[in-house]
């Protein structure tokens, strides 16, 4: 079991990876992010983000998908490292 606190996909730093613990989200914009493979157990990378801070680039299952920190905020990680 991994001893660290879980936090938002938004606190994730570039080149930095972590498993999705939860979906916060309902709707629409929860079916559109598991049907992209963001299901508790994905691992994701944050790879960069835009000059302005939004959006931001991850590779999940070998996809590059740009989020907004809005949807980011309700996608709950752990084990980062």
């Amino acid at each position: 079991m991994d001893s660290q606190p879980f936090s938002p996909l938004s606190t994730l730093t570039e080149g930095a990876q972590a498993r999705v613990c939860a979906l916060h989200l309902s709707g629409g914009m929860r079916r559109r992010l598991q049907d992209l493979g963001l299901v508790a157990g994905t691992r994701v990378t944050c790879l960069q983000r835009a000059s302005s801070g939004d959006p931001t680039a991850y590779r999940i299952r070998g996809a590059v998908i740009a989020l907004r920190a809005d949807d980011t905020t309700h996608i709950e990680i752990g084990g980062v490292h």
